[in-house]
């Protein structure tokens, strides 16, 4: 008997680390197998590019959130983010036939945001939830008043060949998230500020007491958050054509939600970047899958939250 229960506990023990190890990754593939059943045409090769191309701009907001999760903060303002430097990179591209100078605002509109939200929180020591919040509405506010409340249009073919274009066959928003991947992964994984990252986040008090800036690591963290906001917000301007102020409502909660499907702890201190990524494939195929059997927006919503609960339920079952 005492040989039946330990080859079960064992038996036990081994499907908890499959689940661990590969629950999102099932929980994905399940997805996929369900809608590909459903839908013919989910499986084919252009339905996959563009789950990929749509999958793009969450998925950078979401790598760039998962930073400031995994240092135990938040950041509400991404969506508005994305308006104020969209419509920045569009003002900019009307005038202009290149792109590096509407790149260069875009993105540096985004590096700025992140400062004042990291200076903020670090020196006047405020609530990140409440920060990011007054933030979200400032940002807002100063798309709408550079757009004069309406979309900027016009806009040159080069800036729109941003997200239009294909580099060997493959649209230029899913390898600039390829590249972003590889490099957010290396940072974490390899470098020093990464493991600075994750010791700010699990316990602060004593990452500082062993020598670690605590307020210049979260400083970075909100500025590379706010630099890949602007950079999502140049590629969904040039997506639509158009720098639009009212583009990004809801985008933070989709950033946020791929995160913690990924596996990042919203208390802080752990978090992985290829979670964050199957998270965010894991919400885009959600949509396009229920896209393509003409479900019903406002019924979408309800079963998107569904399968993102039970996602999280089969990830974290793997923990117990």
């Amino acid at each position: 008997m005492a040989g039946h229960a330990n080859s079960i506990s064992k038996m036990n023990g081994s499907n908890r680390n499959i689940l661990k190890k590969y629950g999102l990754l099932i929980a994905l593939l399940s997805l996929c197998i369900i809608f590909s059943l459903t839908s013919p045409v989910f499986v084919t090769e252009q339905n996959i590019l563009n789950i990929l191309n749509q999958v793009s701009i969450n998925a950078i907001l979401a790598i760039g959130v998962t930073f400031v999760i995994i240092i135990g903060g938040i950041d509400l303002g991404l969506g508005s983010y994305v308006a104020l430097t969209g419509c920045l990179a569009a003002l900019l591209a009307q005038s202009s036939d290149g792109t590096l100078l509407p790149i260069l605002v875009g993105v540096g509109a985004g590096l700025v945001i992140g400062y004042i939200n990291g200076l903020i929180i670090t020196k006047g020591k405020l609530a990140a939830f409440i920060v990011t919040l007054g933030m979200m509405t400032i940002a807002r506010g100063g798309a709408l008043v550079i757009s004069e409340g309406r979309p900027i249009s016009n806009l040159s073919p080069a800036f729109n060949h941003i997200a239009g274009g294909t580099i060997l066959g493959i649209q230029i928003p899913i390898l600039i998230v390829l590249a972003i991947l590889i490099i957010s992964f290396f940072v974490l994984k390899k470098t020093v500020f990464g493991r600075y990252v994750y010791a700010v986040g699990g316990n602060a008090e004593a990452a500082r007491a062993s020598g670690i800036n605590v307020n210049k690591i979260k400083m970075y963290v909100y500025i590379l958050c706010g630099g890949l906001a602007g950079v999502a917000g140049i590629i969904q301007a040039s997506r639509i054509t158009t720098g639009q102020p009212s583009i990004g409502v809801g985008y933070e909660l989709d950033a946020i939600a791929a995160a913690v499907i990924g596996g990042t702890s919203l208390s802080g201190g752990s978090g992985k970047i290829m979670g964050t990524i199957i998270g965010a494939l894991i919400i885009g195929v959600i949509n396009n899958g229920l896209d393509l059997l003409n479900v019903p927006s406002y019924f979408q919503q309800i079963i998107k939250g569904m399968i993102i609960i039970g996602a999280l339920l089969l990830d974290r079952k793997s923990e117990n």
